[in-house]
């Protein structure tokens, strides 16, 4: 009989290609996670595992066993939800990851929603980005999570995970003057700005690829002043000429603040909600799932995104 974690470390070792990497996000050590393959490699009855160098290659049979160990793993979630459900419905604690933005404009409201529809229910959030939601879902420790795609940036597939879309809102080129006039030509208004410093979010995230990715696609590459993660300080750094940069329209909603004008660009930002494959009936799940549809703003629920004011203010 196979072992159900051993398979769940297998496909870890799928995804991440070293032991090392399988043993630090699941907290093992690499020679616990080098015995457990070695005891699935004898339950299996043939070779797993090819090792070159640092790195560990499935064989043909080990990359097999890791799609029987996919749906195995979704039936087990959905095994769990369904007791879950019979236990007590939603009640105990739920991890959310979330990226600043929402934490900020959909979660608190969400958690509003959650608390008064289920008390029992303990929500727990932590601030994750996107990049990081699969491995942390993978490895247990969210059971839920906010991630998000641009044009430029797809999302890739991630076997084991689920999502659903959340909202969708629209993409701006904050400058602190007027920009060019915008028209069917993105990357002439991106353009007119090559030989400006700009201001992205820090190097490895999905927002700094997809500034990088706008701007190559007009046919330049930025060259980037400073490197922030939350639209705030970035708008700030706008407003006093440090800088252009490419914000959502969640980054630019708020308080009245020193000015920054706006031109909406022929992109968006699509956000969705992951879990694990089979836990989309989990009564935690399902509940913050209906939680975040109700505390989307009306504008972005809506086909086509808002446009904001202009100029806009950050917050």
């Amino acid at each position: 009989m196979l072992d159900v974690r051993r398979l769940r470390l297998l496909r870890e070792l799928a995804r991440r290609g070293t032991i090392a990497a399988v043993a630090e996000a699941l907290a093992f050590s690499p020679s616990a996670v080098s015995q457990q393959l070695s005891v699935l490699e004898r339950e299996a009855g043939l070779p797993l595992l090819e090792r070159t160098g640092r790195r560990v290659r499935l064989t043909p049979a080990g990359q097999n066993l890791v799609r029987h160990a996919e749906a195995v793993l979704e039936r087990l979630e959905e095994a769990a939800a369904d007791l879950a459900e019979a236990r007590s419905g939603p009640a105990g604690a739920l991890r959310i990851g979330a990226f600043p933005t929402a934490t900020r404009a959909i979660v608190p409201a969400a958690l509003v929603t959650l608390a008064r529809r289920h008390p029992r229910l303990e929500p727990m959030v932590s601030e994750t980005d996107p990049a990081a939601v699969a491995h942390a879902l993978r490895a247990g420790d969210l059971d839920v999570a906010l991630v998000h795609e641009y044009d430029f940036v797809p999302a890739p597939q991630e076997p084991g995970l689920t999502t659903q879309r959340l909202y969708r809102e629209s993409m701006y080129l904050a400058t602190p003057a007027p920009a060019a006039a915008p028209g069917p030509d993105q990357g002439a208004v991106l353009r007119a700005y090559a030989d400006a410093p700009w201001i992205a979010a820090t190097h490895g995230t999905l927002c700094h690829a997809m500034a990088v990715r706008a701007c190559q696609a007009a046919g330049f590459t930025p060259r980037i002043r400073h490197r922030v993660d939350e639209f705030t300080t970035v708008l700030a750094l706008v407003a006093a000429g440090q800088g252009v940069a490419v914000v959502p329209h969640l980054g630019v909603t708020g308080p009245a603040g020193p000015a920054v004008f706006l031109t909406r660009l022929l992109m968006e930002r699509r956000t969705k909600i992951a879990f694990r494959s089979g836990a989309a009936a989990h009564p935690g799940v399902a509940a913050f799932t209906a939680a975040l549809r109700a505390a989307v703003p009306p504008e972005l629920r809506a086909d086509v995104p808002p446009e904001p004011a202009t100029p806009a203010s950050p917050e």
